[in-house]
């Protein structure tokens, strides 16, 4: 969907124990040692009164609050949202984590010139509309993304990592998997989310991947891999046709790993 923006970001990408024990107490006493509530955090979405009925209308589709669920969002915790194109999720995520938490909506040069700079545009208005000082934009590539080695929580990109493995291959892809595992805390989680492929067809033409393929490149980076299958099905998808296509657009099946950095 994106191999315009992910080009130049792509290339070139060939212990707790240790914590002070009043940080520790602080850390229990917030709370956010339990992930996120899904039937509150799903109340606060609907009710945050900056999001537009059509961002709430995804919800149904994108199930924001049990995909983070599922990856081990807890409140205050620090997210990135790799390439976030208009912001959608990372005004979601910011809401699940809360005042205490961090949300970076990142995103390369090349995404915001898309399409006359349609994304620069969305991104502005919705977090112009959103008023959460927790959730700052992040202007950068994946090759700098601009906050520091072992400090982001969860990591989540969004129907992105189709385009980096169909237009560069699993070495690129494998380098991009490492330089975000190198932001994530130990036992951080890259949550990676794109439309299921099919083995043996033309995933370049459709806009999607293997899951297969997904995970391997993902073992080969060294995270522990869980997938989920069955949290964002779609709707009648054979997942041989193009995600862009009237019948197929916003309905297909989509995977999530969940992809944790060892401790």
């Amino acid at each position: 969907m994106k191999i315009s923006l992910l080009k130049l970001s792509a290339i070139g990408l060939v212990t707790t124990a240790l914590v002070p024990l009043p940080v520790l107490a602080k850390h229990h006493e917030a709370g956010e040692m339990t992930v996120i509530d899904v039937v509150a955090t799903n109340a606060a979405l609907a009710a945050f009164e900056g999001r537009s009925d059509e961002d709430k209308a995804r919800d149904a589709g994108r199930k924001p609050a049990e995909v983070l669920a599922f990856l081990g969002l807890k409140k205050g915790d620090a997210v990135l949202d790799l390439i976030a194109s208009g912001g959608w999720y990372s005004v979601a995520a910011a809401i699940a984590t809360g005042p205490e938490g961090k949300v970076y909506a990142q995103n390369p040069a090349a995404a915001l010139e898309l399409r006359d700079g349609a994304y620069e545009k969305e991104i502005t208005a919705r977090l112009a509309a959103n008023n959460l000082p927790q959730l700052e934009r992040l202007n950068s590539e994946i090759t700098d993304l601009g906050v520091p080695d072992g400090s982001i929580d969860i990591v989540l990109t969004a129907l992105n990592f189709h385009d980096v493995y169909n237009g560069f291959g699993a070495p690129a892809s494998t380098g991009m998997l490492l330089a975000i595992k190198a932001k994530l805390k130990p036992g951080g989680v890259l949550g990676l989310i794109d439309h299921v492929g099919d083995p043996d067809g033309d995933n370049t033409a459709t806009h999607r991947i293997d899951p297969a393929s997904a995970v391997a490149v993902a073992k080969a980076a060294g995270f522990k891999v869980e997938r989920n299958d069955e949290l964002l099905v779609g709707t009648n998808d054979d997942h041989t046709k193009n995600v862009f296509s009237p019948a197929t657009r916003g309905k297909t099946d989509r995977f999530i790993l969940k992809l944790t950095k060892p401790e």
